[in-house]
């Protein structure tokens, strides 16, 4: 008799959180292509009977499944965006790969190019960076190797890439910059220049997506993860891309430096590609325990508006244990908070880039 009474009472303990994974389900099923704020999955946690931690992290759960089966939209042509920003550590890489690997498991095709010599997005997808032997972004920015023959797929993806980058690229600045003073850089085939150091990246980009540009080939997104600096390295990738997405950590340090990197991209928009945009801010390392991280989201939000993406990515162990696994959070660990944050700021980015018919294919003009 006891036993039955526990079994009920354990049912009955349950049952609020059923309540509340359906409201979440139903949100999703009656809202598709309309992100879903954490008002409103807290709305179907009430609704169903249930307020307590538990049950909100039931409803997220279901939430993050429901996006997965149901895919995410494609954008109209394929995006083009550099994860960028000057200062170390505010989870730059991290972002470029999660969010990659948050889009391919919703079934988007999804291309990431590591411009970083510290080759940490290469990493996580599992590549050997120290393997000299590797054919890599170096060989496409001094040698101009196609991208064709160096993109790899990404292990436990089907529809992820990887430009991988090796330890020869800790080189390819000074090599630029050396290029840059002679006013040439790179010899082809037929012996000729392949022209302007700063756009290097941007034809062999643009070769590579008019070879991919069929419809079962086509990248839906390109990710360019750019070095802690704002040197050669991340204005070919300015120069390369139409859209700058900025991690930014919720931290006192954070938003020092970011004018800096709005300079440089006005300079770039300048003289460089008129077409690149600011679209997307990404606040990360968020610790809702501290004011200060309050403090920092309402700086950001009232100073960038619409484009700070309204899911913020917390602080978290898992995001950080998946690169020494080679795996991203999406696969480390699927169920955890990092994975679903990652997982919804991935659906905010979808959902933006197919209904703006702004994006635009990466153009043909020399960068003059």
């Amino acid at each position: 008799m006891a036993s039955e009474q526990q079994s009920a009472t354990d049912v009955e303990a349950k049952l609020p959180l059923l309540g509340a994974a359906r409201s979440a389900a139903s949100i999703a099923a009656a809202t598709p292509g309309k992100p879903v704020s954490a008002a409103e999955l807290a709305h179907a946690t009430v609704a169903g009977g249930a307020e307590t931690p538990i049950a909100r992290e039931a409803a997220t759960a279901v939430m993050a499944e429901a996006t997965r089966r149901a895919g995410l939209p494609a954008p109209f042509r394929s995006r083009v965006m550099v994860v960028a920003n000057q200062k170390g550590g505010v989870g730059k890489t991290t972002s470029a790969v999660n969010l990659a690997a948050a889009l391919a498991t919703c079934g988007l095709r999804v291309l990431v190019i590591d411009l970083d010599p510290q080759g940490n997005a290469t990493t996580a997808f599992d590549i050997d960076r120290w393997n000299s032997e590797l054919p890599s972004v170096y060989d496409v920015l001094i040698d101009g190797v196609p991208i064709d023959d160096v993109v790899r797929a990404v292990d436990l993806f089907d529809t992820l890439w990887c430009v991988p980058a090796t330890i020869h690229l800790a080189g390819a600045e000074l090599e630029l910059a050396e290029a840059d003073a002679r006013g040439k850089v790179g010899a082809t085939v037929e012996g000729e220049w392949r022209g302007e150091v700063r756009g290097l990246l941007r034809s062999a980009l643009r070769d590579h997506l008019e070879a991919t540009g069929g419809d079962e080939r086509r990248y839906d997104y390109v990710f360019i993860d750019c070095p802690p600096s704002l040197g050669l390295l991340t204005v070919n990738a300015l120069v390369a891309g139409e859209e700058a997405l900025i991690p930014i950590q919720c931290e006192y340090y954070a938003l020092e430096g970011l004018l800096q990197l709005q300079q440089a991209i006005e300079m770039v928009q300048a003289h460089l590609n008129p077409a690149l945009r600011v679209s997307t801010i990404l606040l990360t390392m968020y610790d809702g325990r501290t004011r200060l991280s309050a403090d920092v989201v309402d700086d950001v939000r009232e100073h960038f508006g619409d484009i700070a993406l309204r899911t913020m990515i917390p602080r978290s162990v898992r995001i950080s244990e998946a690169p020494s696994r080679g795996q991203t959070v999406m696969t480390w660990d699927p169920g955890s908070s990092g994975a679903m944050s990652y997982l919804e700021a991935a659906r905010e980015i979808a959902i933006r880039g197919a209904t703006d018919r702004s994006s635009r294919p990466v153009d043909n003009r020399e960068v003059r």
